[in-house]
């Protein structure tokens, strides 16, 4: 009963949220050409100074690892493109609603709206810097093959992993100002952990197992990057992405239910 009480609030706002869906896909354009406002490429440097990062580590790191480049320069790019994705998405996540304080304490609108036009905004970087994969592969000789259609679930998995967690860092961040700065560290950390610019074949058997099967992070990567790769995700891709999406969703409908009302009192 008490679940009930929490969740019907919470699902009429985020289901208010994806009718406004223009209203969504308007801000995010509007946040994209505000950040490059009087800039020739606008977010095409970020795909540039992030090719060029890619060029700078694939030479070095594959060297440093012996990998073969043609091998080695896919897997970098999409980890990195990828990364870059999940990790900006965490961080805006935190600051998503003390951003839009503005809207929220004079316009009656789903706050879940803010959590939507933050992914909306990312998806849109997200979309220039793919080009680079493409780029490497014609560069390498590389070419897709059927498996990256399994590109298109993966990456509607990793979206609605994002969404429940980007709303609920929204929430604990408002609260509690300096939990961004905790959760940047986090990132630092993960990304270490999670094998972007080294390959999991490079690990010994039992500490690759350990490492790589209780990150969540690696999962959620690869039922996007193995598809890019011409491979299939494994079952343990999916299952434990699945599984953090059913799970983290039942949480931040309890948890945004419980404190969506206090939300604009913190901001």
């Amino acid at each position: 009963m008490w679940f009930m009480q929490f969740s019907t609030g919470t699902l009429t706002d985020i289901a208010s949220a994806f009718k406004r869906i223009s209203l969504v896909g308007a801000l995010g354009w509007q946040d994209v050409r505000q950040r490059y406002r009087r800039s020739a490429l606008g977010p095409f440097w970020l795909t540039i100074s992030m090719g060029i990062m890619i060029g700078t580590i694939g030479l070095v790191f594959g060297k440093l690892f012996n990998s073969p480049m043609v091998e080695f320069l896919p897997f970098l790019a999409a980890g990195i493109i990828l990364w870059t994705f999940i990790s900006s998405v965490v961080t805006e996540g935190c600051s998503e609603f003390v951003s839009a304080q503005g809207i929220i304490k004079q316009l009656p609108i789903p706050l879940f709206v803010h959590t939507l036009r933050m992914i909306w905004r990312n998806c849109i970087i997200l979309f220039h810097n793919i080009i680079i994969f493409p780029v490497v592969l014609l560069v390498l000789g590389g070419s897709f093959n059927a498996n990256v259609i399994f590109v298109v679930p993966g990456f509607l998995l990793l979206l609605v992993n994002l969404a429940w967690l980007g709303l609920m860092l929204g929430v604990v961040c408002a609260r509690y100002r300096d939990l961004p700065q905790i959760v940047s560290s986090a990132l630092q950390v993960l990304f270490y952990l999670t094998p972007i610019i080294w390959m999991p074949k490079l690990l010994p058997e039992r500490a690759g197992s350990f490492i790589l099967d209780f990150n969540p992070v690696f999962h959620l990567i690869e039922v996007v990057r193995s598809p890019l790769l011409g491979q299939v995700p494994s079952f343990d891709n999916w299952l434990v992405s699945t599984f953090l999406a059913v799970s983290g969703w039942v949480v931040a409908i309890f948890f945004y239910g419980r404190y969506r009302k206090r939300l604009p009192y913190w901001l």
